[in-house]
């Protein structure tokens, strides 16, 4: 089950905008929001309008800490491409070959 959370921290952290000076208490309240509001994606439902609002607001510096393997092979079982159409259906653009949290996450 941990897995699926990590998962949809990917699903909502692709392209999430960098900040600084991000508090780790707005970052745990950000990561809480994403993971409540951004559930129903987990099981094949489309983004509600404020999961949409989290992936808009969300820090990568705040979300890209809680992912990892399990998080990749969440990714993979809803499908790359979903999940990048789920993104940019949020206003987001998800630059290629974009990778969270490894040395080469753009600025």
């Amino acid at each position: 089950m941990l897995g699926k959370w990590v998962g949809m921290l990917i699903l909502v952290s692709v392209v999430v905008p960098m900040a600084h000076g991000v508090t780790p208490s707005e970052c745990k309240n950000e990561k809480n929001n994403l993971v409540n509001n951004c559930r129903p994606v987990i099981f094949g439902r489309n983004p509600s309008a404020g999961c949409c609002q989290n992936v808009r607001d969300a820090h990568i510096e705040c979300v890209c800490p809680y992912l990892g393997p399990k998080a990749a092979a969440v990714i993979k079982g809803i499908g790359v491409t979903r999940v990048v159409k789920l993104i940019e259906g949020c206003g987001r653009s998800v630059p290629r070959n974009y990778k969270c949290g490894s040395i080469t996450t753009p600025p």
